[in-house]
């Protein structure tokens, strides 16, 4: 089975592109994509309950993952998202800071951070460890970073040491060698497949699954054993 962590439905309001669930589902099924982590843009960009609801719905009918997302704009409705969503079973929070405006080193960041992992959850962060790490310290939080860029590989490889909860997906890491770099240093557990599908171009991430010389129990690790572990089992 392959999961794919960075699933988005909804319309982007900057550039006015919008993907339905069922496209979605189409684009996947195209891609030989099984399944995976499905947030809203909704919830991300402006309505944060309708849009968690919208994702869950969506989720539920087609066997994904639901992921809630949370305004960071608004700490104090974020707080009562995050037991919503501990109310209703879902184990996924994505936080978008830079779709958001939040500065990465924000204090609501870290008091949010801390909330969501005494409540167990595993954070979908959009941006990097360059962007927003300094947040997610200290805390046993988990995490997996979506846009983590080869570039800043070897940063998330010296934090990862010290957070065994740190983990990152595949969509920005299509340079030679970088899968087999975090591999050798910090283990086939810390990678997850993540393409945004319909979103960026996931046949190259899906390219790099095939052509990369992994050993089975990695493959299946990284193309959804991982997802599965953080989100709680079976969707």
């Amino acid at each position: 089975m392959i999961a794919d962590c960075d699933l988005l439905i909804g319309r982007e309001i900057t550039s006015g592109l919008r993907q339905t669930p069922e496209q979605l589902a189409g684009q996947l099924a195209q891609a030989a994509i099984d399944g995976g982590a499905l947030a809203s843009l909704r919830a991300l960009q402006f309505d944060v309950q309708t849009g968690n609801d919208e994702a869950a719905g969506a989720a539920l009918r087609y066997g994904w993952w639901p992921v809630y997302g949370i305004d960071l704009r608004d700490p104090l409705g974020a707080e009562q998202e995050m037991d919503r969503a501990a109310d209703h079973g879902v184990r996924l929070l994505r936080l978008a800071p830079g779709r958001q405006e939040i500065a990465g080193t924000a204090p609501r960041l870290r008091i949010l951070v801390r909330r969501a992992t005494e409540l167990g959850m595993t954070l979908l962060v959009e941006g990097s460890t360059v962007d927003v790490g300094t947040g997610m310290l200290g805390l046993g939080a988990s995490v997996v970073f979506l846009d983590q860029h080869f570039y800043d590989l070897g940063e998330f490889i010296l934090l990862a040491r010290d957070e065994p909860g740190f983990h990152v997906s595949t969509r920005l890491l299509g340079s030679p060698g970088a899968w087999e770099l975090l591999l050798e240093h910090a283990g086939p557990e810390r990678l997850l497949l993540g393409t945004r599908a319909g979103w960026f171009e996931e046949h190259a991430v899906l390219d790099q699954l095939k052509g990369s010389p992994l050993a089975p129990e990695e493959r299946e690790l990284i193309a959804g054993g991982n997802l599965r572990r953080l989100a709680g089992g079976s969707s």
